[in-house]
């Protein structure tokens, strides 16, 4: 199983991603932290990367594919993967499909960008020990208040409305785009977020005829 997962930003693709992975023994490669391991571990790729990020310049499509394709020679892949935060790009898509890493589907999480704006900017996070609320679907026993610590609950700077279309309009414009290129391929599959975690697992899992 080898997998992309596409979708806006708090669509859920983490949370279906880390059940895949509990439930499959298949490992998310996450494209952040590769890069910092392969920085760390002075890998040939690592060290190229480094020069970028030293200069404080991004770090150029072809460096990132070839520190995925490092970390997709492990063992712990041998049996699939999902890629996480990559591809974002149909060029980078193209680089990696160039680059022979295989994808055996691409799927796609379709949550209404109305939901994902009420899902994010409601979420609240205690400033002392990182517990997560919801205004709407799980708050607080006391407004403001964390039940654990009794720390002060905060709406953070990414999950701000302004941010929150922003981030939207960005993935619409330069990500949503790769759903027609593994469309094309014959890869590409749609699943309806649904109302609980629980019931979009579900929808995943049929979808891949797991």
């Amino acid at each position: 199983m080898k997998l992309v997962l596409l979708g806006a930003p708090g669509a859920g693709k983490g949370t279906q991603a880390d059940i895949l992975c509990g439930e499959y023994n298949i490992p998310t490669i996450s494209t952040g932290s590769i890069l910092r391991e392969a920085v760390k571990n002075g890998t040939p790729v690592g060290l190229k990367a480094k020069e970028f990020m030293d200069s404080g310049a991004l770090v150029p499509d072809e460096v990132i594919i070839g520190i995925v394709k490092e970390r997709l020679e492990q063992p712990d892949c041998e049996a699939g993967y999902i890629l996480d935060g990559m591809p974002r790009t149909i060029n980078q898509a193209q680089a990696l499909e160039d680059g022979g890493v295989e994808i055996d589907a691409a799927l796609s999480l379709e949550v209404l960008d109305e939901t994902i704006v009420e899902r994010m900017t409601g979420r609240r996070v205690c400033g002392e020990c990182g517990a997560v609320y919801h205004v709407v679907s799980n708050p607080p026993e006391t407004d403001g208040v964390c039940n654990a610590c009794s720390g002060e609950l905060k709406l953070r700077a990414d999950d701000a409305p302004e941010t929150v279309k922003q981030r939207l309009h960005i993935y619409h414009e330069q990500t949503e785009p790769l759903k027609d290129f593994y469309k094309s391929r014959g890869k590409l599959l749609l699943v309806e977020g649904r109302e609980t975690i629980e019931e979009t697992s579900r929808e995943v899992k049929k979808a891949l005829g797991l």
